[in-house]
């Protein structure tokens, strides 16, 4: 049988047509993702992990790198999504396969003022920019879509000194809202400064928890207890070792911690502690070391560490500014007997150089439901998983 020249072309156009038409099919067409590389090797070295100490049998790992990664929330079926402070954007990271590294990170939210909080409830992530919290609904079936932001409240001060949230819903169902002092060292006649707030998840209710804390950027809720503790950054410019940043623990709402009138439990402000007594506030549970800015923390309920880490607070320390030696960029541990830390250890360190040189400054704790942390990093844009074996 003779074919013709014509027909042999058009033959050769329609497979050349299939063949594209099948590599255009399998092409990832998402505007607002990027796979992440699963050559951990080459994370390790980039991130300098290899100087990281941790207790025997532990190990760091680079779990997704998300720009200026600050506090964390994971939703029930495994979606991490990620704040931002010196940025302006909120992202989505999903490890599809669930092994332990994140294929994609997803951006779900940009143009935003200092989004640094983060929570998750009934599918909807929620957003705590300097003066609003914001709602983005459905969210884990619109990675690649988003939707615009739903306004839930907008009445927070626009002040951007500590103006930046961390957020998170605590037993009762309502979501705590910090709001820092709006200064170093302050005192200020609305009550909604230097406070924790909670409101309802659709906004109303908003009520000032606690009060005289200069700022927090970290909380949780004891597992059994359902009390909440929190860390606090102390004021600066008071010397080197003075004050201490804290860890705090408010069982019941209307407490007062004592800023500006007593920093760390036992140090009355040269200005406004004046005719103030320390005994008057509840002191500090534990004293964390000066300057470390001490932010996200997390008790821990996994079963992948040894049994001597349930129920014990791990902290995130970004690391002092603007002290002489600097202190801190490194996870501390703290073990409770009921109320009282019993022993106050650095869990994970490295990242200040023994030049004192930084490779990295942690922000905020998180665990994975296999009972893996994860660590944010702002200044590498990262976030590590630590795992035990």
């Amino acid at each position: 049988m003779r074919i013709s020249l014509s027909y042999l072309k058009s033959l050769v156009i329609l497979l050349m047509a299939l063949i594209l038409l099948s590599s255009n099919s399998c092409k990832d067409t998402t505007s607002n993702s990027k796979p992440i590389s699963k050559n951990n090797d080459a994370l390790f070295k980039k991130y300098n992990l290899d100087k990281i100490t941790l207790p025997q049998g532990f190990t760091i790992d680079v779990y997704a790198e998300v720009d200026k990664a600050r506090s964390m929330t994971l939703s029930p079926n495994g979606t991490l999504f990620v704040g931002n402070r010196n940025g302006n954007k909120v992202y989505a990271v999903t490890d599809e396969n669930k092994d332990g590294v994140a294929d994609k990170v997803y951006t779900v939210a940009s143009g935003l003022n200092s989004p640094n909080g983060v929570a998750f409830k009934d599918g909807s992530l929620y957003i705590a920019t300097i003066s609003s919290i914001l709602r983005l609904d459905s969210i884990e079936s619109k990675l690649n879509i988003p939707p615009s932001p739903v306004t839930v409240y907008d009445q927070f001060p626009k002040d951007g000194h500590h103006g930046w949230k961390f957020i998170a819903f605590g037993p009762d169902g309502k979501l705590y809202v910090p709001v820092g002092a709006p200064c170093n060292i302050c005192e200020k006649e609305n009550p909604v400064y230097s406070s924790i707030t909670s409101i309802n998840a659709d906004g109303s209710g908003m009520e000032v928890f606690a009060r005289g804390i200069r700022n927090t950027v970290g909380f949780d809720w004891h597992p059994v207890t359902k009390e909440l503790w929190f860390t606090e950054n102390g004021g600066d410019k008071m010397g080197d070792n003075i004050p201490e940043d804290e860890l705090n623990h408010a069982p019941q709402k209307g407490m007062h911690f004592g800023f500006p009138y007593c920093h760390q439990g036992n140090v009355l402000d040269t200005e406004f502690g004046k005719n103030k007594n320390c005994s008057n506030y509840v002191p500090p549970v534990k004293n964390i070391r000066p300057h470390v800015a001490a932010l996200g923390m997390r008790f821990y309920t996994g079963n992948m560490f040894p049994a001597e880490y349930k129920h014990a607070i791990f902290i995130a320390n970004h690391g002092s500014w603007n002290r002489s030696t600097p202190l801190g960029y490194d996870v501390t541990l703290a073990k409770l007997k009921g109320n009282e830390v019993t022993d106050y250890t650095v869990f994970a360190s490295g990242w200040l150089r023994p030049d004192n040189s930084v490779i990295g400054r942690p922000v905020d704790i998180l665990q994975m439901p296999d009972g893996a942390l994860l660590v944010s990093d702002d200044y590498n844009g990262a976030v590590y998983r630590i795992s035990f074996k």
